[in-house]
């Protein structure tokens, strides 16, 4: 919590400058971004009597609202941190009624991938994750979160932001920048100093897509696998949730593996549904799903572990041939070291 007295001793830049989202109060109260070298305090104090008769109101009462402000500010804040270490998935039924003999707890840092065929309810599974499942969905799945059923609040209220998904269609309608985009993302999650992360997050997503794109791009503009590159690098680093969820990122149009590192690496709990042997073998644990229902819940072997190596070589020699004629070059020049032994 901020104490207002604290606020009161800082000059307006300190304040900016540790608090960026000051200048929202700034911009909703119409005053003058000057004499920023005033502790705020001052500032009112000292504001033109023409402005404040505009504003109908006196000095006081501006520094009574900053500090309600700022106040709320902390709250968000406070409310946006939860602090989870872990989180179980409780079987349901399948389908037909089957019972789901299971009791999954995954915990931070953990990477777990969800396989099955096409309808047999791998989305379903992470929609259950979603919405912290009470035995109130189809599948009559419970989800834990700290081995406790979670608060009404935390499943109902956007103030806490448990879960991030990133879904297989995704499309931008607002008209702004990229960089516009992100800075709305920071300040709404109150981040401060979020220059340098809207600079790793470009970087990130331009490391992921096959067109680089900058920041004054508008979101508009961005192809499929731009905005689902985008997306991935902005949950990687400004989301604050601890649960990612992602459906099918194969179908992206990105670096796939790049992506998953990306995301598994920010000690969260990543929980992804693919097709894509490589993705799935590349997680530690995987759920199997059939019929509706978790089938089976298998630890990556050895065996597998060989074959991802052989998936990863293969992946990499798909990459530059693909790399190469999206540059206009000729296969003829890259066959040899692209093959690195393989026999194609």
């Amino acid at each position: 919590m901020i104490e207002d007295y604290k606020t009161d001793t800082c000059t307006v830049e300190e304040l900016i400058a540790s608090h960026p989202y000051v200048r929202e109060f700034f911009a909703m109260n119409n005053l003058p971004m000057e004499n920023g070298y005033r502790t705020i305090a001052s500032y009112f104090a000292t504001l033109p009597y023409t402005l404040l008769e505009d504003l109908g109101t006196q000095p006081p009462v501006l520094l009574g609202r900053f500090h309600a402000f700022m106040r709320e500010m902390a709250n968000i804040r406070e409310r946006q941190g939860v602090d989870i270490k872990s989180l179980t998935i409780r079987g349901g039924r399948d389908k037909r009624g089957n019972v789901e003999d299971i009791e999954l707890r995954i915990g931070l840092g953990d990477l777990v991938s969800i396989v099955g065929p096409t309808g047999s309810g791998k989305s379903r599974l992470l929609a259950d994750i979603e919405w912290m499942a009470q035995r109130d969905t189809p599948t009559g799945r419970q989800i834990l979160v700290d081995d406790e059923i979670p608060p009404a609040s935390w499943r109902f209220s956007s103030d806490h932001k448990l879960v991030a998904q990133l879904s297989q269609n995704m499309n931008f309608v607002m008209d702004v920048s990229v960089a516009e985009f992100l800075v709305l993302h920071a300040q709404s999650r109150m981040i401060d100093h979020y220059d340098q992360k809207i600079a790793e997050i470009i970087r990130a997503a331009n490391g992921l897509s096959g067109e680089a794109f900058e920041l004054d791009a508008p979101l508009t503009s961005l192809s499929g696998g731009q905005a689902r590159a985008l997306m991935v690098a902005d949950t990687a680093f400004l989301s604050v949730s601890p649960i990612v969820l992602i459906d099918e990122i194969e179908n992206a149009g990105i670096n796939r593996t790049k992506a998953l590192a990306l995301l598994s690496g920010q000690n969260k709990m990543v929980l992804i549904a693919t097709h894509d042997p490589l993705l799935a073998l590349s997680a530690p644990k995987r759920i199997v799903v059939c019929n509706g229902g978790i089938m089976a819940v298998l630890d990556t072997s050895d065996e597998e572990r060989q074959c991802l190596r052989q998936l990863q070589a293969m992946d990499d020699i798909q990459t530059v041939y693909r790399d190469t004629l999206r540059s206009g070059d000729s296969l003829r020049m890259c066959r040899d070291r692209a093959c690195g032994g393989f026999h194609i």
